[in-house]
């Protein structure tokens, strides 16, 4: 049961020498924002205020001036999800740390705060009384501390003194290397609540995946997103840098976010399977949804310029939205289950997206194609990198597909829509004023 009342939270805060509270909200790139406040503060409810327009901060630390935002920046109120309340295994003074909703004075979820798009997406399933189960499975790479920008992220030394050359997916003996981080990052998941599942080094030099155990929505949002913040903290402890860029190394692999999805109705049967174990015509009306609506959100699964850098062919990222059985080279995996655990695995958010803004885009899609009673192509037998390359291939393909969505201006809302494609034209915009070094070692001497 949630930590609530005064007397239980100062309890709690005197019991662990909390001196202080990370009142923390995901921004829409998925960043922890908020304030610190007194422990003593947040126990006796004191209320906690921010501009509204910090939820939709770009990741250059800009603000849009788009009119959907207005001029006058009004507060919003943070309310605490009492649920996520932890100690912050980070801290070097006990803290404790909370996820916060974003509300607008009236009371009304703050249709800029990604967990609020999350939330209204799972209305929708409430409303037929069902209830979306997910998993996600998070690749990130450790790499040695970077000061230069300009310069390439590298591996770090492990123990044998050199840096690790990559090629050793799912070695236990390269999982064990950095062993310092990995005992304090399991204890951070713990203390955090983080229901983590397997743990394996991926193909990439140090690059991992750990899969999270499948859950509500929110929940696993929230945890994914603690996951990432305690990742990022713990290896700069360790002089690491925990990496989640969907492309962060040339040529090597990249790191995804795949999402396990299932649907359960009020009695808690899979809606994918009949009581003989067979499809149900929802499961493939939901695959139908992906495929039709996904592109239209592909700057929710993919946000940032580097996002479109992981799909390549032959590297088990996906390039298209077929759909298969067991066939990880279709965006739209059916991995082989019991008739209870039958899901649809998106393979193609890049372990960059926001989980609150993945989650909802992939749930929303899937549910569009229930409504619609849409029908997916064949399944895909063959390998998929032999059809047509069917995702937008850059963010600024990505980004015109959403702003004229009609359907995902009405799923998630006009405002929201508008503000998420205006700062996402912001960082495109800041991104084309860079020149980089592939422009300076090939054009300078030719051109």
């Amino acid at each position: 049961m949630p930590l609530q009342t005064s007397e239980q939270l100062a309890a709690f805060f005197n019991q662990h020498g909390v001196r202080d509270v990370e009142c923390i909200f995901p921004d829409m790139s998925g960043y922890p924002r908020g304030k610190l406040m007194p422990a003593a503060s947040f126990a006796a409810g004191a209320e906690l205020r921010i501009c509204q327009a910090i939820p939709m901060q770009a990741i250059t630390g800009e603000y849009s001036y788009n009119p959907v935002f207005p001029d006058s920046d009004p507060d919003v109120r943070m309310v605490p999800d009492h649920h996520t309340l932890t100690l912050a295994p980070w801290a070097s003074v006990p803290r404790a740390v909370v996820v916060h909703d974003c509300l607008e004075l009236n009371g009304e979820l703050c249709q800029f705060a990604p967990r609020s798009t999350l939330k209204k997406v799972l209305t929708r399933y409430a409303a037929r009384g069902w209830r979306p189960v997910v998993a996600p499975e998070i690749e990130f790479y450790l790499t040695a501390a970077n000061i230069d920008p300009a310069q390439a992220l590298m591996p770090p030394a492990v123990r044998g003194g050199r840096a690790e050359v990559g090629q050793s997916a799912f070695s236990l003996n390269m999982l064990n290397e950095l062993a310092p981080f990995w005992d304090e990052f399991r204890a951070a998941l713990a203390t955090l609540n983080v229901a983590a599942d397997t743990w394996i080094h991926e193909v990439g030099p140090t690059q991992y995946e750990i899969n999270l155990m499948h859950g509500d929505p929110v929940a696993v949002a929230d945890q994914a997103f603690l996951f990432k913040y305690a990742a990022r903290e713990i290896a700069l402890k360790h002089g690491l840098n925990a990496v989640f860029m969907a492309k962060p190394i040339a040529g090597s692999a990249g790191s995804s976010m795949h999402l396990h999805q299932s649907v359960v109705d009020a009695d808690g049967h899979n809606i994918f399977s009949q009581k003989d174990g067979s499809e149900t015509a929802l499961f493939g009306q939901f695959i139908a949804g992906l495929q039709t609506y996904g592109p239209e959100v592909m700057l929710m699964l993919a946000p940032n310029v580097n996002s479109y850098r992981r799909y390549v062919s032959g590297s088990q990222a996906p390039v298209n939205l077929q759909w298969g059985y067991d066939n990880r080279t279709t965006g739209l995996r059916i991995p082989a289950s019991s008739s209870a655990a039958r899901r649809v695995e998106n393979r193609v958010a890049g372990a960059d997206a926001n989980p609150y803004l993945a989650i909802a885009a992939s749930l929303a899609a899937g549910l569009a194609g229930i409504e619609a009673q849409l029908q997916p192509s064949p399944p895909l037998a063959g390998n998929g990198y032999d059809a047509a390359h069917g995702l937008p291939r850059s963010m600024e393909a990505a980004l015109p597909r959403m702003q004229h969505s009609h359907w995902a201006r009405e799923v998630f809302g006009e405002d929201f829509v508008t503000g998420y494609c205006a700062v996402k034209a912001l960082e495109y915009d800041h991104f084309l004023n860079e020149v980089s070094a592939w422009e300076r070692r090939f054009l300078l001497p030719q051109v």
